[in-house]
């Protein structure tokens, strides 16, 4: 297959979503050749070649159809259209699917021991961030006007340099706040990792893949969580089975041979199964219990 119907798709070379994202392209099946320090790695058994660029690039170079696909943080996503969209100019960027890794939140955090009344609190303040216009936009819309101070890293010991009366910044954990002597006080955004892709339209071929792409995503993020259960139990204890399934629909019921009052079932939970979970389920007759992991589910 040819470049031009080859898919580009943009991750972060390096970073807290580099490893997640190939990862869940590994699980949609794809095999990559990638050499050391390559920033290009090709698809071997999908005709699809991966570009390591910094998280920054990523809405840049899809909406620019630099490369048709994109992986990225919401955080850096909206930034980027906030910040063209202040400057007049149109974001084109089209999320195709929101998904379930990367999140983080971008929060107010003020030191230890002040006192927060809400956004108010803001009005006059010199506030460091790494997402200027995420913050102006958050500002604007609660009326307040306070100072913003750009920095292009270590925005959490703004404050304690004299840089800065409080930040904005990503807080996962929040280990880095308390080890600053920080606390968060406002989400100003959720975020996970999106994929989008380019507004430009794009051949027959391109379009199937990213179609297949995105039902091969869906099955693995269906099965992330996702036990299948295998047990034996009467047929009496069958009602009290099914509630204590966690997240699961229509479990199968198979008759065993040489028993008429016993069955097997078979069923796939979509919620984080227990040892509490297994232990309800023996109590309620169960035996011969089994879970096992879920790779892969289409509906």
């Amino acid at each position: 297959m040819d470049k031009a119907t080859r898919l580009k798709l943009a991750v972060q070379k390096s970073g807290r979503l580099t490893d997640h994202s190939l990862d869940i392209l590994g699980r949609c099946g794809l095999k990559l050749a990638r050499g050391k320090d390559q920033l290009i790695a090709s698809g071997l058994n999908m005709p699809l070649d991966v570009l390591f660029v910094r998280d920054d690039d990523i809405p840049d170079l899809v909406q620019e159809d630099v490369c048709d696909l994109g992986l990225v943080g919401l955080n850096v996503l909206e930034e980027r259209r906030l910040d063209l969209e202040s400057r007049g100019k149109k974001a084109d960027f089209q999320v195709l699917r929101a998904l379930d890794f990367g999140r983080c939140r971008l929060s107010l955090a003020i030191p230890q021991g002040e006192s927060w009344e809400g956004p108010k609190s803001l009005q006059g303040r010199r506030i460091a961030t790494t997402y200027p216009a995420t913050l102006a936009h958050y500002l604007a819309k609660h009326g307040v006007e306070a100072h913003i101070v750009t920095l292009s890293g270590a925005v959490e010991i703004a404050p304690r340099l004299g840089r800065a009366d409080l930040i904005c910044d990503l807080v996962s954990s929040g280990s880095t706040l308390q080890a600053n002597h920080l606390r968060e006080v406002e989400v100003v955004l959720e975020s996970q990792v999106v994929m989008i892709r380019t507004p430009v339209p794009l051949p027959a071929v391109k379009e199937e893949w990213i179609e297949r792409l995105l039902l091969r995503i869906d099955g693995v993020e269906q099965v992330r969580e996702s036990k299948y259960i295998m047990l034996h139990a009467p047929r009496s204890a069958l009602p009290r089975i099914r509630e204590l399934l966690p997240g699961s629909e229509f479990p199968t019921i198979i008759p065993l041979e040489g028993s008429a009052d016993r069955v097997a079932v078979h069923a796939v939970c979509r919620e984080t199964v227990f040892w509490e979970t297994l232990e309800s389920l023996k109590a309620a007759g169960a035996s011969a219990i089994l879970v096992l992991p879920v790779e892969k589910m289409l509906n």
